[in-house]
């Protein structure tokens, strides 16, 4: 059996959800730049030593 309609429109209203519901939350954001950070210092870190991708053979043939 369903509920009958309604004849007037209902009031909105966000029911259970949070006002913020959607948006992320202040600790998941800092979460996020902790490892976006840790992966920007593992590539510099590679990036440092020198080798950018070349191959061994390649740089002996000068």
């Amino acid at each position: 059996m369903s509920a009958p309609t309604p004849a007037s429109p209902q009031p909105e209203d966000r029911g259970l959800q949070p006002p913020v519901f959607g948006r992320p939350s202040p600790a998941l954001i800092a979460r996020a730049d902790r490892g976006y950070a840790r992966f920007l210092a593992v590539q510099a870190t590679v990036a440092a030593t020198g080798d950018h991708d070349r191959d061994d053979d390649a740089a002996g043939l000068r």
